[in-house]
C-alpha cells in the first residue's frame, strides 16, 4: 500500500457460523511508533514484521466484535495503549484500557488519522477511522463485502439474508434495521466521511477498494440516500 501503512490479514472467524475474514491496519507514525488497528491473531512472524516496521504503542478495537486477541497483544506488548469503544471496555473487563473510544475523544495521533465514532445503531456503535497521508478510510463491520460460502451451500441463505454475498455489500441487514429511527445520525456521520474524500477504504471482511472510493462509500450507504443510485 502506500508508504507507512500496511495490511496484515488473519486466519478466518466463525460468526453466526458464517466464515469471517481478519485483517489487521497497521499504521507508522513520525517518531517510528505504531497503531494497530483490529489486531489479529499473534504468530511470531508477525511479530518480527512489525518489529521491522517500529514499535507498537497503540492497539485499537474500533468495535465490541473486534476484541479476540487482545489479551495475547496487552502481554506481548504491555508498554502498548489500549483503546476501546464503550462496549468493548465494559465486556473486556479483564483487560486493562488506557482509552475509550467516545463522540468527545480527542486522539494523540489526529495529525495523522482522523476519528469519527459511528453511532445511531442501538445493536453497535464502531469508531471509524481516515489517514490523512494517504487518504485511506478505515473500517470494520460498518461496511462488508463478499463472503465465500461456496463449499457450504447450506450457509448461502444466511449469507445471502445478511447481505454479505455481493461485491458492494455494504451494511449488512441487522445493522441497517438497528438505525431506523436514528437515519439522520448516521447520515450526519457518512457525510463527514465523505468530506475526507478517502482514495482507499480497508475493510475488515472484504476486498480493499482503491478505485473510485468515494463513489463505493456513498453507493454502500444508499439506503440512507435514496436519491443514490444503486
Amino acid at each position: 500500500m502506500a508508504d507507512n501503512i500496511w495490511v496484515f490479514d488473519g486466519e478466518s472467524v466463525s460468526y453466526f457460523s458464517l466464515p469471517h475474514a481478519t485483517r489487521m491496519t497497521v499504521v507508522r507514525f513520525e517518531d517510528n511508533s505504531l497503531w494497530l488497528h483490529s489486531p489479529i491473531k499473534m504468530t511470531d512472524a508477525l511479530l518480527r514484521e512489525l518489529s521491522s516496521l517500529g514499535e507498537v504503542k497503540y492497539l485499537i478495537a474500533p468495535n465490541e466484535l473486534h476484541h479476540l486477541y487482545l489479551q495475547d497483544w496487552q502481554k506481548q506488548v504491555p508498554r502498548a495503549m489500549l483503546m476501546g469503544t464503550e462496549k468493548v471496555v465494559r465486556k473486556r473487563h479483564d483487560l486493562e484500557f488506557n482509552g475509550e473510544l467516545s463522540a468527545d475523544f480527542l486522539p494523540p495521533w489526529s495529525s495523522d488519522i482522523a476519528y469519527l465514532l459511528f453511532t445511531g445503531a442501538p445493536a453497535m456503535e464502531e469508531a471509524v477511522f481516515f489517514h490523512r497521508p494517504s487518504r485511506t478510510l478505515i473500517v470494520t463491520d460498518l461496511i462488508e463485502g463478499s463472503i465465500s460460502v461456496a463449499n457450504e451451500p447450506s450457509k448461502s441463505w444466511l449469507a445471502k439474508f445478511a447481505g454479505v454475498v455481493g461485491l458492494d455489500a455494504g451494511t449488512i441487514l441487522d445493522w441497517r434495521l438497528s438505525f431506523t429511527f436514528h437515519k439522520e445520525e448516521a447520515r450526519s456521520h457518512i457525510e463527514q466521511m465523505i468530506t475526507w474524500h478517502p482514495e482507499t477504504i480497508i475493510m475488515a471482511h472484504a476486498h480493499k477498494v482503491d478505485h473510485h472510493a468515494e463513489r463505493f462509500l456513498e453507493r454502500s450507504f444508499s439506503w440512507l440516500h435514496p436519491h443514490v443510485a444503486e
